[in-house]
């Protein structure tokens, strides 16, 4: 079928809206941010971008972290909110009854209703058009204990994660698959004849 060309823009969907939090304890912040992703593996890489006129911008930059906190869709509203009110003017872990927790290796807070926290020090940022991108190491992950199986393995798939699309919200849907399928072999059936269907003694 036939495309049409636009110009240039920001039209890549679906990313994931985050909850950053950053300040301290004793004064959070947080901000929604979903131009965010991963950039390598060894050493874990992340980044965030962050308008300078933001009140999170000046936070972050000066603190050099931060807390990537996963949202999931039934935080759609307080995502929202924090994406559109700025600290400047309200509190907004205490309008939207969040609950700042102690992280292991930055100061700034975690967010006690998200299932996933990723612990973040920036180790550069460079500005780029109309934002920052604070490039910054997972210095450490948590994971709400309810989502691991028996065996210690996370099921990211049960935590109802939020998904943002060119300006519209959604829940994830159904799972399709799993890495690889396309080029995993198919596991032979056993004959009649293998010893696991034998009968007698040995």
């Amino acid at each position: 079928m036939a495309k049409q060309h636009w110009k240039g823009s920001v039209l890549l969907a679906p990313v994931p809206p985050t909850l950053v939090s950053c300040g301290t304890m004793a004064h959070p912040n947080v901000l929604t941010v979903a131009w965010t992703g991963i950039l390598a593996t060894h050493p874990p890489m992340t980044y965030i971008s962050v308008r300078p006129s933001r009140y999170s911008h000046e936070l972050i930059a000066r603190q050099g972290e931060f807390v990537i906190n996963l949202a999931t869709s039934s935080m759609m509203r307080t995502v929202d909110f924090c994406g559109v009110r700025s600290g400047r003017d309200v509190d907004k872990f205490q309008h939207c009854h969040l609950t700042p927790e102690f992280a292991k290796t930055v100061q700034a807070p975690m967010i006690a209703e998200c299932p996933v926290s990723l612990e973040c020090r920036v180790v550069r940022q460079e500005l780029l058009g109309t934002h920052t991108v604070f490039t910054a190491e997972i210095t450490g992950v948590n994971v709400e204990s309810r989502y691991l199986d028996s065996k210690g393995k996370l099921n990211l798939q049960q935590c109802g994660l939020l998904a943002y699309a060119h300006g519209e919200y959604f829940a994830l849907g159904r799972k399709l698959g799993n890495f690889g399928d396309a080029v995993r072999k198919k596991k032979k059936p056993r004959s009649a004849s293998s010893p696991r269907h034998k009968q007698g003694g040995a």
